[in-house]
């Protein structure tokens, strides 16, 4: 498996944070803020911290509205999410894939065991210092 390969792999979309709105997005045409931190069981917060991230990557757009008189924020992945995303989840896949392979050709490692210490029986506590 090649070290650098993991160095392509997007920080924008990497942070698992991130990576849970990515995936939610790329699975739905649209999901409001407050699906996405309920599902995610994120503060608003880290909800806004993260799409704004993802928006000035150009990733997911953001539309403010108003449903039943009441404000309404929805986010939809772009192109460019979409695009990044596919990439992204490509990678994860090769390096899955590499590793299976890997772990598939390679031998199991024979792994020493500890050898068992024999201890004495005493109901003496006082002396555990000078038994062993």
């Amino acid at each position: 498996m090649n070290p650098e390969t993991f160095q392509h792999l997007d920080k924008v979309i990497h942070e698992k944070g991130r990576m849970a709105i990515m995936s939610m997005l790329a699975a739905s045409a649209e999901l409001s803020f407050t699906e996405l931190r309920d599902a995610l069981r994120m503060t608003d917060g880290n909800v806004t911290t993260h799409i704004r991230t993802l928006q000035k990557a150009g990733y997911v757009a953001v539309a403010k509205s108003f449903q039943d008189k009441r404000p309404l924020t929805t986010c939809t992945l772009t192109a460019a999410g979409r695009k990044a995303f596919g990439a992204y989840v490509g990678l994860l896949e090769g390096i899955v894939k590499s590793a299976k392979r890997f772990e598939k050709n390679s031998k199991p490692i024979k792994s020493s065991k500890p050898s068992k210490t024999k201890r004495r029986k005493s109901n003496d506590h006082t002396n555990f210092a000078l038994q062993s």
